[in-house]
């Protein structure tokens, strides 16, 4: 690795309900959910170079550098901006793959904020949000940076402030199929909206568990087994599950005795991305 390459972080997010409302004409379903952005993180070493090739020397295992997301981000920044440049892009994983936490579409968030800066282009949030819905629904709240409520694809997005919070998340040794999951017959699709105070009331759920249970039973075992120690939930569509807790022991605490195989992790949630205080710095 070059000493020229630059350290970005990539966060990962919880879906703290997820309610599926209804669908548009061409097929996508339209979601209320709050984004909780949390401090566990994938690494991104980013060099700009001159020639034009999007290289990615380390990344995901079994990902191919042609389908990562993060590849893609950048080729397609590359493209709408007119650059000449490329880059060489190194992701060190943490967040686990297929589990629901948004990893892969971080790190392609973090690639049009690192490399809109790097490229020097200064295209502003609003742009670059843009060119990340074309990559996945979302991809725009990591752009954003900001724990938010969302609505419509999960582009619509409203800032939250949730304070300081931890979780324990559980994550088996079972990847999910998202588009499997939204494929589902029995995924319940109309939902009746809810507002903002509800869900601070306490309202909301996630709609893709029992489908989740059914079709992926060891997703339900990790669900159980959290259940014990705490308020259990699935994030997105899994496989990844989690509770809350009021401070990091009783979090640290709730993940004492995990089953061999399982992963858990101690995260803290945050306000603010860490990415945009990295793009901040400049």
């Amino acid at each position: 690795m070059s000493a020229a390459a630059e350290s970005w972080p990539a966060p990962a997010k919880l879906n703290l309900f997820l309610h599926v409302v209804g669908r548009r004409a061409d097929g996508y379903h339209l979601l209320q959910t709050v984004f909780q952005l949390i401090d566990l993180c994938d690494r991104l070493w980013i060099e700009p170079t001159r020639a034009p090739a999007i290289r990615r020397p380390r990344g995901p295992a079994g990902v191919p550098e042609g389908r990562d997301l993060a590849v893609r981000a950048a080729r397609l920044l590359q493209a709408r901006a007119g650059v000449c440049r490329g880059a060489e892009i190194r992701i060190e994983k943490r967040i686990p793959a297929g589990g629901g936490l948004g990893g892969a579409s971080s790190d392609a968030a973090t690639v049009l904020v690192a490399l809109d800066r790097l490229w020097g282009l200064d295209m502003g949030i609003d742009a670059l949000a843009a060119l990340a819905l074309e990559l996945g629904a979302d991809v725009p709240v990591f752009v954003h940076g900001r724990s938010a409520w969302a609505e419509g694809v999960g582009e619509r997005l409203e800032p939250l402030a949730l304070g300081e919070r931890w979780y324990a998340i559980v994550t088996p040794p079972v990847s999910v199929s998202t588009a499997e999951v939204f494929a589902d017959p029995a995924l319940t699709r109309d939902c009746p909206p809810i507002t903002i105070s509800h869900f601070l009331a306490g309202g909301g759920r996630n709609v893709c568990e029992p489908v989740v249970r059914r079709r992926w039973p060891l997703v339900g075992e990790a669900l159980d087994w959290l259940g014990r120690r705490g308020a259990a939930r699935l994030t997105g569509t899994g496989a990844s599950v989690y509770a809350a807790f009021a401070c990091a022991d009783e979090a640290r605490a709730a993940l004492a005795g995990l089953p061999a195989g399982w992963r858990g992790f101690v995260v803290r949630g945050l306000d603010r991305s860490p990415l945009r205080e990295r793009a901040a710095r400049g």
